[in-house]
């Protein structure tokens, strides 16, 4: 016997499995959560989310000390190890571990810029540019520096800035011995080799790589 739901075409082999999709339906919440405002129809979601609250991780990973809340969670993590990217970019050779980080791909494609500002006209494809956008606003900097007094509403620029302390300078040019912190830097000193320039005089016929050379060139011959 099939159980059938009379709000819409699902099938149920049990009365109980039927009883519980109802729920869906009438948006009944059985369960509530004592520690905060949440609630839902099933006691699995109620018991993944009260590890929210004890910081309970029991799914540990085999190959590191990484551990989580949620079976999920797990099976992502592990795709860092094997190298696994089942998720495939259909219009490029993109791949990625998850359907999220793919979807965030794809509209690099789209154009979808779906998180936009409240306070200006910027738009973004991912959720957490958009916050480190907020700050520009808010003018909040909540990474700190933990050798001096610099603080950044960003946490790479965080790390560009501690490479000041380290000496690091990961970004190598492949042309000469050229090393530097920043990638814009090296962008920038690669120019040198492609013969490139980028800033062009809208006056004359001038022509520069850096916009400093540009500025004093304006203020120079055109101002």
């Amino acid at each position: 016997k099939v159980y059938k739901c009379n709000d819409c075409f699902c099938g149920f082999i049990t009365s109980a499995l039927l009883q519980q999709h109802m729920l869906t339906h009438s948006r009944q919440k059985l369960y509530q959560c004592n520690e905060c405002d949440y609630n839902c129809i099933e006691s699995t979601r109620m018991k993944i989310h009260m590890r929210t609250h004890t910081g309970e991780k029991p799914y540990k990973c085999n190959q590191c000390d990484y551990s989580c809340a949620v079976s999920g969670t797990l099976v992502k993590h592990i795709r860092t190890h094997s190298g696994e990217k089942p998720f495939k970019c259909n219009e490029c050779d993109y791949s990625s571990t998850t359907s999220s980080t793919l979807r965030i791909h794809v509209r690099t494609h789209t154009g979808e810029k779906p998180y936009k500002c409240n306070e200006c006209d910027y738009s973004c494809a991912k959720r957490t540019k958009l916050i480190e956008h907020m700050r520009t606003h808010s003018g909040e900097k909540p990474y700190n520096c933990s050798v001096c007094n610099f603080s950044c509403a960003t946490y790479t620029n965080l790390m560009v800035h501690m490479r000041t302390h380290s000496s690091e300078k990961p970004f190598k040019c492949t042309e000469c011995d050229y090393s530097c912190a920043r990638s814009t830097s090296l962008r920038q000193h690669m120019l040198k080799h492609t013969g490139e320039k980028p800033y062009k005089c809208s006056e004359c016929d001038y022509s520069c790589i850096y916009s400093g050379n540009m500025t004093k060139h304006m203020q120079k011959y055109h101002s």
